[in-house]
This record gives structure tokens, C-alpha cells and sequence, in this order.
């Protein structure tokens, strides 16, 4: 029973997880939920990055996401797009 207490315990610390973000635009600054935040997980740098729309000014913002970036996101519950090359 105490696993289940554990598993609710993370999924609603998932569920409130906030973010701090910036724009590049009109350089605002502000806290997101996850769902207001998208990963796309490739397979290089160039090609893993999160991305959001500014509450601010309303801008589409694409920044790159590193490991411990990654890590925070997903364990945070943001939703994660994996980006595959096919042949």
C-alpha cells in the first residue's frame, strides 16, 4: 500500500511542477506549468530542444535542451516528442 501512496505522491508533484522561462523577444520572464511546454528529443543536439509560446508577447521560443535539461523536463511532466530518422 505505501507504493501507492509513493506513486500518488510523485504523479501529483509531476502534475504541479512549474518551470521558469524567459523570452528572447521582449525578455520576459515567468514560470510555466509543464503543459505549456513541448521536448523534442533527436538524435543531435541541433535536433533536441524544448520550445513554448511566450505569455508575454506571444512568441514561438525554441531553446536547447542538454541532458539535465531533459531530465528536469520529463521528470516534471512535460510531453516529449522523439524525432526519428528513418531510411
Amino acid at each position: 500500500m505505501s507504493g501507492n501512496v509513493t506513486d500518488a505522491t510523485t504523479a501529483a508533484a509531476a502534475v504541479a511542477a512549474v518551470f521558469k522561462a524567459a523570452c528572447p523577444d521582449c525578455r520576459g520572464r515567468f514560470e510555466l506549468a509543464a503543459g505549456a511546454l513541448r521536448l523534442a528529443i533527436g538524435a543531435s543536439h541541433r535536433t533536441t530542444f524544448y520550445s513554448f509560446t511566450c505569455p508575454d508577447c506571444g512568441t514561438a521560443v525554441r531553446k536547447p535542451a542538454g541532458e539535465r535539461i531533459i531530465e528536469l523536463l520529463t521528470g516534471g511532466g512535460v510531453r516529449t516528442l522523439r524525432l526519428h530518422i528513418t531510411a
